[in-house]
């Protein structure tokens, strides 16, 4: 039959307490003392009490002893950081070994996208070349058909707002747009041919005055 094991806490009586502590102290401080006669081992003891009272034992220097284990903890934290160092040291180079790797099969893949060292390529491999570059060009016109459209949509919005301010303008003015009637656009003949182009002058310089006096033309009587 295996028995529970106690759980152990703190006694909460002060009286009981104390002298728990000074049975255990006491019976601490002889096995640490048999334990350094015995086995002929460096032993140091250092208990204070609930009050903050010092009690030691040391079967040599308690100063020696204590350097001593000062000076075995650097070590350990010393041998601790160099071999979390290499630890590291060795994943990080293998991390390069293998983005090294990867960027020379990015290299080949893109020559060969090039058309370059494809000397060597299988039918299956130059078909799936094909393949990715038909792709490629797919993405690149319908990007491109993206951006046609939105530079066309971005002159439509500049043609309205200019327009709007042109009428802004006549607004502001008192003017009206004026607009060639039916009647006008008829009277005006189409250019003749070259043997009567002597008869028709077209001012094409820099006109100032009002809207009714542009696009002057003269015709034969």
């Amino acid at each position: 039959m295996v028995r529970g094991k106690t759980q152990m806490r703190r006694i909460e009586n002060a009286t009981s307490r104390q002298v728990t502590f000074s049975k255990r102290r006491n019976g601490l401080l002889k096995k640490a003392f048999e334990l350094s006669v015995l086995c002929d081992a460096k032993v140091a003891l250092i208990v204070f009490s609930p009050k903050g009272k010092l009690y030691e034992f040391a079967s040599s220097s308690m100063q020696e002893t204590i350097e001593r284990y000062n000076q075995h903890t650097k070590d350990n934290r010393t041998d601790n950081v160099n071999h979390v160092d290499e630890e590291k040291t060795q994943h990080l180079k293998q991390e390069a070994e293998s983005m090294a790797k990867k960027i020379e099969l990015l290299e080949v893949s893109k020559r060969k996208l090039l058309g370059e060292c494809i000397g060597s390529c299988t039918f299956e491999e130059l078909q799936q070349l094909e393949h990715q570059l038909d792709r490629s060009v797919s993405t690149i016109r319908a990007r491109k058909m993206q951006v046609f459209q939105q530079q066309i949509e971005q002159l439509k919005a500049k043609e309205e707002m200019l327009i709007a301010e042109n009428a802004m303008l006549y607004e502001k003015y008192g003017l009206l747009p004026r607009q060639e009637s039916h009647e006008e656009r008829e009277k005006v003949p189409p250019f003749e041919s070259s043997e009567n182009s002597e008869e028709v002058e077209v001012e094409t310089g820099l006109f100032i005055g009002p809207p009714e006096s542009r696009n002057k033309r003269v015709f034969p009587n």
